[in-house]
């Protein structure tokens, strides 16, 4: 079974989130399906289902590696580099 390579490399604690919505759906108009929380520096972005799929283009930008959902009563992360949960 695969394994993320990256888990053991986030800031503890977590980053604080940066806004609570996605800042480029609210600059675009667009809504946000579901919300992803960076877990290297904070950003929040919209899911792969919405529009913008904002949360993938950060990893594609920054190369920060795992996101966690950042919806209410949902504790799962995801890592883009090895295409895994964490």
């Amino acid at each position: 079974m695969k394994q993320c390579t990256h888990a053991d490399a986030l800031p503890h604690p977590e980053p604080e989130p940066l806004s609570e919505s996605c800042p480029e759906c609210l600059r675009d108009g667009t809504d946000p399906v579901q919300l992803r929380l960076c877990l290297s520096c904070g950003h929040v972005g919209c899911c792969d289902s919405s529009p913008g799929r904002h949360a993938t283009e950060h990893h594609k930008e920054s190369g920060h590696p795992v996101m966690r959902t950042f919806e209410p009563g949902e504790t799962w992360r995801w890592c883009f580099v090895d295409h895994v949960l964490v």
